[in-house]
């Protein structure tokens, strides 16, 4: 079976985010072996896909996993599949590629450039206090926190300036248990000259991710967090620390579009079948 490395939210290799991406031929196989594919990547999501019968609601199936667990919608490994399918001619049809999963069905259309535009729901954003352990395990200046919608789970946590985010240096251990997924930081660009309007930082040690280099599910969170306070829904943000990637979004209501582009790193071949 073909395994491509992907470099997600990036024009270049080596930058943005990585992911594995694995095109079946029929159904899932079982958990197990795909949680053993995900683990020996050993980056922060696999996707493994299969098409689907025409008439349905969705062209391909689509599951994530990251070394150690299932999760419900990664916004990066289904940017790097529909680079795939539309690299290789696989989407089969004219328009987005439909992707059933977990949380729905989300699309995605390629661009004549290449940029990539997913369509995912937008998350709900609801203020709570700040845990006194993750000002400790942050140790930085909390200016407010919100939890996420169920897809996402994780605590978005606004920081006082970009060198806040930067910066940062958290305790992991000690945020493993305050938040269902991950705790993403953020803070308002010190010059949007630069090309981006936001900085974020991901951490997801629960599921076995320390940092995650450009998160596009925390940016269906990002996108109306931002767009309430600088007044404008099309906005762009800069996720990383050491390695980083550039996040093109739109709020369009319940929906919010996700752009970038990708870039294969890797082509080659799982011998290891389930």
């Amino acid at each position: 079976m073909r395994l491509r490395i992907v470099d997600a939210f990036t024009d270049r290799p080596f930058r943005g985010n990585p992911a594995g991406v694995l095109l079946l031929d029929g159904g899932f196989p079982p958990d197990a072996w795909l949680r053993q594919v995900a683990a020996e990547v050993n980056l922060s999501e696999t996707a493994f896909a299969h098409p689907l019968p025409p008439g349905g609601g969705a062209d391909w199936a689509l599951r994530w996993f990251t070394p150690t667990a299932e999760v419900d919608m990664c916004g990066h490994a289904t940017l790097a599949t529909a680079h795939v399918l539309a690299s290789n001619g696989l989407a089969g049809r004219r328009g987005p590629i439909r992707f059933g999963a977990r949380c729905g069905v989300l699309t995605a259309e390629t661009a004549e450039d290449g940029t990539i535009t997913l369509d995912f729901p937008t998350s709900s954003l609801t203020p709570v206090e700040p845990d006194a352990a993750v000002r400790a395990a942050l140790g930085a200046d909390i200016r407010s926190v919100h939890d996420t919608s169920e897809h996402i789970g994780d605590l978005l946590v606004e920081l006082a300036d970009e060198a806040s985010v930067r910066g940062l240096t958290p305790d992991l251990a000690a945020l493993r248990g305050y938040a269902r997924r991950g705790v993403v930081v953020t803070a308002a660009a010190e010059d949007p000259s630069r090309g981006y309007d936001f900085v974020s930082r991901g951490f997801f040690p629960a599921f076995g991710i320390d940092e995650d280099p450009v998160t596009g599910s925390a940016h269906t969170a990002l996108a109306p967090f931002w767009a309430a306070r600088l007044g404008r829904t099309r906005l762009t943000g800069l996720q990383g620390g050491a390695r980083q990637g550039l996040v093109q979004v739109a709020l369009a209501g319940a929906r919010t579009l996700l752009t970038g582009q990708a870039v294969t790193v890797i082509d080659g071949e799982l011998l290891a079948r389930p």
